[in-house]
């Protein structure tokens, strides 16, 4: 398995389209939402300004792509071109590819959370305290194998030709509606109760809270569960199936 981790990780260091919007992109996108804002003036209901808020999402967005984007569309191919099939034939277990594949997303999406903070701490003087950065990059780094779990389970539902479009309608969904892009406080009272239930809602809460000096709330930490459970039933459920029809 640990040969598969390494083939993994080379295949994604080797894909500098990857790399860019997964390490690279979050941290323009930073530049662009909260470059020119106010250092000092706090968004409504959040006790955080918005270079604050705007640090931890693009931290949290830019986990997010390395471990969806890159799972799902990658398992999708590879079972088609028969590469999966494969990799059955030998002694490797099925949750040893699975785990091959997740390993080298969160290898990957470690850099884009550090690039963010240091951009964020460079350009727009966010300082914390240096429980807090680690408690922060712990926090968005582990949250992040959620969604590798809904990566793996979108590879195994798609075909390599339908993958795509799935993922990234569920992409940009659940950026959008979390409040990766842009604070769920300026949304109108119905979608905001709605954005309380989505993954990527509690996500970025986790590290809203870190940074607030408070201990994350039972709410998020439940959400994030519920949708663990889910996302890796499915993706195993699915795997299995997968398996009874080759």
């Amino acid at each position: 398995m640990n040969g598969l981790i390494r083939l993994e990780l080379a295949r994604a260091l080797r894909n500098r389209k990857f790399l860019f919007f997964s390490v690279a992109y979050p941290s323009l996108l930073f530049l662009l939402i909260a470059g020119s804002a106010d250092s000092s003036t706090k968004i409504d209901g959040t006790g955080l300004t918005l270079p604050t808020y705007m640090m931890v999402s693009m931290a949290s967005f830019g986990a997010l792509t390395a471990v969806l984007m890159g799972n799902s569309e990658r398992i999708a191919k590879e079972r088609e071109n028969g590469w999966v099939r494969q990799l059955r034939l030998t002694a490797l277990p099925g949750r040893g590819y699975v785990l091959a594949k997740t390993a080298s997303a969160a290898v990957v999406s470690l850099p884009s959370i550090v690039i963010v903070f240091i951009v964020a701490a460079a350009v727009k003087d966010v300082r914390l305290d240096a429980w807090q950065w680690l408690a922060l990059t712990g926090a968005i780094w582990a949250g992040s194998l959620v969604f590798a779990a809904l990566g793996v389970a979108l590879g195994y539902l798609a075909s390599g030709d339908t993958v795509r479009p799935i993922t990234m309608i569920t992409y940009f969904g659940l950026s959008i509606l979390g409040g990766l892009w842009m604070p769920t406080t300026s949304f109108p009272a119905w979608l905001r109760d709605i954005a309380e239930w989505v993954p990527t809602h509690a996500y970025a809460a986790l590290g809203q809270a870190i940074e607030q000096s408070q201990a994350p709330h039972a709410k998020d930490i439940a959400v994030l569960a519920a949708f663990f459970a889910l996302f890796t039933g499915g993706a195993a459920w699915l795997y299995r199936k997968d398996t009874s029809q080759a």
